[in-house]
């Protein structure tokens, strides 16, 4: 079967341009940041599910609770990037590694 672009389809990007509008538009900043915390919740549920822990387990070994790791893992929570440090360094036994996008 040949591959054949559909021409009414939008890219992500585009879609994005469209609602939010371009890069640097403040809505657009706004729901960026948004997005990057949804990736920091579900980046911490993962971890958690590949080293088998629970909520429970993971705020034990990070000395917080069962009811913060949830509010991060599921995007009601704004989270400090000292705890995101401890969480990732106590918790999973690894290092945080960050980069800017130019």
């Amino acid at each position: 079967m040949k591959n054949v672009k559909n021409k009414n389809l939008t890219s992500f990007t585009d879609h994005l341009d469209m609602q939010y509008g371009k890069r640097g538009n403040p809505e657009r900043e706004e729901f960026e940041e948004g997005f990057e915390s949804f990736r920091i919740g579900v980046m911490l549920q993962e971890l958690r599910k590949e080293q088998g822990m629970t909520q429970e387990q993971l705020a034990a070994k990070c000395g917080t609770t069962k009811t913060y790791i949830s509010r991060i893992e599921n995007d009601a929570s704004d989270i400090r990037l000292t705890t995101l440090m401890r969480i990732v360094r106590q918790g999973f036994g690894k290092h945080l590694k960050m980069s800017v996008e130019i």
